[in-house]
């Protein structure tokens, strides 16, 4: 499914958000972007720094993750990261609980036939999930 930054701000409108140009650009970046970012990162960006304050685009990220559309990732006392939640693709992560680093897993996910089993034994309709794993990455292992 090919994603553009309109059918992303037209899912922001039916759900309830106003389309501002700060909304239109925070999208833009995070769809541009192969990795979750920080609230740091997406504040600095080339594309957000010069047009939105810091607080701005926390608040549309807040708002962004209360709707679906994007998902918030990482330990509560570290940075969080921020990715857009696109229809037809999942990622599942590796997060460092030493450093805060986060890398997607290149691997298939174990879960999506548990989800689907889950899914016809309960009834339950649109059932998603989200997976995160938790440990030291290599350079932190080495410190």
């Amino acid at each position: 499914m090919t994603h553009s930054t309109a059918s992303i701000i037209e899912q922001c409108r039916a759900s309830g958000l106003r389309r501002t140009k700060a909304l239109e650009l925070l999208v833009d970046t995070l769809l541009a972007t192969p990795r979750p970012m920080t609230l740091a990162e997406l504040s600095e960006h080339d594309n957000l720094n010069t047009q939105c304050d810091r607080a701005t685009v926390f608040r549309l990220l807040q708002r962004l993750t209360d709707k679906g559309i994007v998902r918030r990732l990482g330990l509560h006392e570290r940075a969080a990261y921020f990715t857009l939640l696109l229809e037809g693709r999942h990622q599942d992560f590796l997060i460092c609980s030493e450093c805060g680093k986060i890398e997607a897993i290149k691997a298939p996910c174990p879960v999506h036939a548990l989800e689907k089993e889950i899914a016809e034994s309960t009834g339950f309709s649109g059932l998603y999930h989200e997976l995160e794993f938790f440990g030291t990455c290599p350079d932190c292992a080495s410190k």
